[in-house]
Parts: structure tokens; sequence; C-alpha cells
């Protein structure tokens, strides 16, 4: 089983139906650019991206499925979207771990038990806040992530939310992983700072549409 070493940096190669570079082939491209420019594991969305990954490298994967509503539990919602992504090549999953309703009815804990049991693999929860952290731990979550802070809760921060990562480092005994919004070498040392055991990037290493976008509308207008 591979596993995610301590400093690592984690990309996340992930692209919407709306990004021209969506897709598996696109997907594993980026992920051996990723891996040539030095990251030691890829996050990825579905089992057909994870599968094409795989094929490509050796790297672990934190395989995830996207499904149902964005704007609630989708971050792969059920056992069966689990299975899913490990099928395919996934060397741990990561779900939400908030602690909102979940669509199969289930309980957080019922889904992370039947996950290692069945699937033999580690479970990375992606939480909002503290509250959210400290239960997903105790429901089994093996690492927790700052994914979902500024999602799902009203609040929206302009950069990484550094102060959870602190605040779930010094509370947890489990790797903390820092995710949302790192853009910067100065966004990485300030979540390793406060405690990041890994860290994921996505839009600034993997989304050339949204980096041209944003500097693009930094040119004055005529």
């Amino acid at each position: 089983m591979r596993t995610i070493a301590p400093g690592t940096l984690v990309v996340s190669c992930q692209a919407g139906p709306e990004n021209p570079i969506h897709g598996p082939a696109a997907m594993a491209l980026m992920a051996r650019a990723a891996e040539a420019g030095g990251a030691g594991a890829i996050r990825a969305n579905g089992p057909e991206d994870i599968a094409a990954i795989r094929a490509v490298t050796d790297l672990p994967i934190i395989g995830l499925h996207k499904l149902g509503d964005p704007a609630g539990v989708f971050i792969t919602p059920t056992y069966e979207s689990a299975a899913g992504v490990v099928a395919a090549g996934a060397d741990l999953v990561a779900l939400d771990g908030t602690v909102r309703p979940r669509p199969d009815g289930q309980r957080l804990e019922q889904q992370i038990a039947r996950i290692r049991a069945e699937l033999g693999v580690p479970v990375m929860a992606d939480v909002d806040s503290l509250d959210a952290g400290l239960a997903a731990r105790e429901a089994g979550a093996e690492i927790v992530a700052t994914t979902l802070s500024g999602y799902t809760n009203g609040r929206t921060p302009t950069g990484p939310d550094v102060e959870l990562v602190r605040q779930l480092a010094a509370k947890l005994d489990c790797p903390i992983v820092a995710e949302g919004r790192i853009r910067t070498p100065a966004d990485v040392r300030a979540v390793c700072d406060a405690g990041a055991y890994a860290v994921v990037v996505g839009h600034a290493i993997t989304n050339p549409m949204d980096i041209t976008a944003r500097l693009a509308g930094a040119i004055p207008a005529a």
C-alpha cells in the first residue's frame, strides 16, 4: 500500500466538464507533469481519471468521487463511490467529513468503518471546521484535511485557512493535510509552519484556464 510521507506536496489533478482539459487523458498528463516537478502524491476525482493516472505513475493517489448536489455532501458520499475509486487504483479515499447529513442516511462512522473493513484503505476526511475535524477523527478517519473550509458555513477566506490547520494540528493525533486556496510558496510555508503534515495544491498548478483568467484580469484596461 502506497502511503503519503510527511512533507509531501500533493497535486490535485481535477478539471470540471466546463474546462477544456477535462478528461482522463489530460489528467494523466497533468499527473505526469506534477510528478516530474516533485509532487509526492496525486489527488484525483472519479474512477476514469484515477485509472488513467494510475497507468502512468506509481505515486500514491488520493481518490474521491464527486456525486450529487455540490451544495450538499458530494465528495465520495457513499460506500459504493469509495469502492469505485479504490478499484480504479486509489491508495486512500477522501470523503466529506463535515457534520452535514449524508445522502444515504448513514453516519460518517458507518461509512468509514465499512471502507476500512471491506476495501482495506485509509480514509481522509475533508472538513470545514475544528468541530468537524474532531468528529471525523472520532469516527475513524486516519487523516483530516481542511479541504472544505470556506465552502459550507458562510465563511469566505481569501487565502488558506492557516488557523484551522493550527487548531486541528493542536487537537488531533493524526496527520493534518492543508488544502484550499494555496497558491504561493509563502502559502505553503504558512500551512507547514501551522502544523500541516502534507499540502494539497490544485488550481494554482493544474488549472491553466483559471491561472490565465487571474493574470489577464490584472492587465490595466486600455
